[in-house]
């Protein structure tokens, strides 16, 4: 049944006094699928699958089969090659892509080989006269692939590259067997209408083709934007991130838009959608938008910036980069904290490096009430000039805070200018320097004293 025909019924057909129903849309897309089926068939059986095309087959193959033997040993030779060569003899090419060039281009010896004797053998073919139609598709498929499999070499995902190298290689090669006009026309077929829009399989296809490569150019557009932005010295840290994101996620968009606008998608009809998806993203994805709303602050408020020294929730580390969801804070020992954005800003921070690099330390002392508090300050001083990271200017001071029940309260205070590499460590070693001084000095530390009184009754 022609599919006109099928597609032009009315609803209800009236004939002999009896009413009959139109076929259903699962009926209908089922008879045009048959259909195609049908012609495809007929074109397989007429031009595909006869005795002149088939007995080219075995000559295919066997063209494969004596490239592949060939090839073997010299691929081997090949690789043996590249890696006895010195590296003082090798071409600078060669030497920053050797492995590339033993795990990607050595293996295409093989089908390039093989597709020179198709090639041959074509041209011999004509010459005398003999049948070479599957063999010219031979050859032309195996271009097609040698083609896309070295362009697929320039994307850098993986994933991705496969995927972009097996729906080039089919479009390709059905272009080449001359069914790829039938292929759309069959895709497009099945379709369904939702409303004032006609989904179809060829429009998904299309859809998630279009998605891709463009979220692929979008991807790589904002990171080449990213590092040029990195390398202008006027614009400042923060800056640099607050716009990397913002472009990063304006070609994303501009994307997944223009995916949509390209299979005919109105926007109007998703009015409807975007509310039920606002309220979706108030309920399940607050604390997401929190912490991408509270990056965004953090970057405008210019509170942290990636190099400052941190303190928050009992972390210390200096902030490695911010992030759109969590700030990357690395501590000294090698440990990466990835803390949430909105915990930095609900939460108190200490910023050691905000406005300066310059910190002040301070460091608690008790002496006893009989102790020479003049040599005392003295030797505190003494212990600060120790440690090479205290700097001479500021000048550490060593105050008296308070005399208590037990011991007089003391506390020395010195800056330094690298809190990066710790604060801890350096209070460690002027600790140690004072107990030193003391102890060649005779002065002790005191104790807690405790007076017990005993009664006894009578």
């Amino acid at each position: 049944m022609p599919c006109s025909a099928v597609l032009s019924g009315d609803a209800i057909h009236r004939r002999e006094g009896l009413a009959i129903e139109a076929p259903t849309d699962a009926v209908l897309l089922g008879q045009v699928m048959l259909a195609h089926f049908e012609q495809l068939e007929q074109y397989l059986r007429g031009n595909v699958l006869i005795l002149i095309n088939l007995v080219q087959v075995p000559a295919v193959i066997l063209t494969g089969a004596v490239a592949w033997l060939v090839c073997r040993p010299a691929q081997q030779w090949i690789k043996g090659c590249v890696e006895r060569l010195p590296e003082h003899h090798r071409l600078d090419w060669i030497a920053r892509h050797g492995s590339w060039i033993n795990d990607r281009l050595v293996p295409l010896v093989t089908p390039i080989a093989w597709t020179v004797g198709l090639s041959i053998s074509v041209t011999v073919a004509k010459q005398e006269g003999w049948p070479h139609e599957v063999t010219q598709t031979a050859v032309s498929l195996l271009l097609a692939w040698l083609v896309i499999r070295l362009a697929s070499d320039l994307v850098p995902y993986p994933a991705l590259a496969r995927l972009i190298a097996v729906l080039a290689w089919s479009v390709a090669s059905l272009n080449i067997v001359h069914l790829l006009g039938p292929t759309l026309d069959l895709l497009d077929s099945a379709a369904l209408q939702v409303g004032s829009l006609r989904v179809s399989i060829l429009t998904v296809v299309r859809g998630v083709i279009s998605l891709a490569v463009l979220l692929w150019a979008a991807t790589m557009g904002s990171q080449l934007l990213e590092r040029r932005i990195t390398r202008v010295p006027e614009i400042t840290p923060r800056a640099q991130v607050l716009l990397g994101k913002l472009i990063k996620v304006t070609l994303l968009t501009l994307a997944v838009v223009l995916s949509l606008t390209s299979i005919g998608v109105d926007f109007s009809t998703f009015a409807l959608f975007t509310g039920a998806l606002g309220v979706g993203v108030g309920l399940g994805l607050q604390r997401t938008v929190s912490n991408l709303f509270s990056g965004i602050v953090l970057l405008l408020d210019k509170s942290i910036k990636p190099g400052d020294v941190i303190e928050v929730g009992g972390t210390y580390g200096w902030v490695s980069s911010l992030g759109a969801r969590y700030v990357s804070v690395e501590t000294r020992d090698g440990t990466e904290f990835l803390i949430p954005n909105e915990d930095i800003i609900t939460h108190q921070v200490i910023n050691w490096s905000h406005n300066s690099d310059r910190v002040r330390l301070k460091v608690p002392l008790r002496v006893p009430h009989d102790s020479d508090l003049d040599q005392v300050l003295a030797l505190m001083l003494e212990a600060a000039s120790q440690p090479p990271r205290i700097l001479a200017t500021p000048a550490p001071t060593a105050l008296v805070i308070a005399f208590g029940e037990s011991a007089i309260e003391l506390e020395l205070r010195f800056w330094i200018e690298d809190a990066q590499n710790g604060v801890h460590n350096v209070k460690s070693q002027i600790l140690y320097e004072i107990w030193r001084l003391f102890q060649r000095e005779g002065i002790r530390i005191p104790y807690p004293k405790r007076d017990l009184y005993m009664h006894s009754e009578k």
